[in-house]
């Protein structure tokens, strides 16, 4: 979609044009849940952020700037939309810090080897602290710094929960790797003893 054609569904959404929201929700929608399910443990939960956060940017759209991306402008507001839906249904609890210098990676080869919807299902599972601090850090690229204050807690156990996101998804790829497939052969795991 062409910046001119965004910006003419904006200057309708700020008007509250049915037809210009309806426009510009279906032509984000793939991008928007895309992110959503990052945050959430299923589909169910994902369309409620979703919508929540579109109503968001319904409701705040004037002050969008269109000299900017609204797709970063979008994401931001998905990302805090899962955040504050995470926290009002009480799924974040945080693991307190560790001690600092600890460091787990995963290797890239090995993580290049799965679809993106084995990667989104493995991330899903991780209970929702772990989930959020991986995709704000990973993902989306936020510092710790940034997601401490984001959600309200340390540095150290932003770093806490990231390593131990790191560690169960570590263990689920290897896990998945070893598995043999339909042709009765594993994936190389080796990759993961240069650590």
């Amino acid at each position: 979609m062409h910046d001119s054609t965004i910006n003419e569904l904006i200057a309708g959404c700020c008007k509250k044009n049915r037809s210009s929201q309806e426009a510009l929700y279906r032509n984000f929608f793939g991008y928007a849940m895309s992110i959503a399910m990052r945050y959430a443990h299923q589909r169910d939960e994902a369309i409620e952020i979703l919508n929540d956060a579109f109503l968001k940017v319904f409701q705040h759209i004037q002050t969008f700037d269109t000299n900017r991306s609204f797709k970063s402008w979008l994401a931001k507001i998905i990302v805090n939309t899962a955040i504050d839906y995470l926290r009002k249904q009480k799924k974040i609890a945080f693991t307190e810090e560790i001690s600092a210098g600890v460091e787990l990676s995963i290797a890239d080869s090995i993580v290049d080897k799965l679809s993106y919807n084995e990667l989104l299902q493995l991330v899903q599972a991780l209970p929702p602290s772990y989930r959020t601090v991986f995709n704000l850090y990973v993902m989306d690229g936020f510092q710790h710094q940034e997601i401490a204050r984001m959600l309200s807690i340390s540095e150290g156990t932003s770093k806490s929960n990231l390593f131990k996101a790191k560690k169960i998804l570590k263990e689920k790829i290897l896990n998945v790797a070893s598995t043999p497939n339909e042709d009765g052969i594993g994936a190389d795991i080796s990759l993961f003893n240069n650590e």
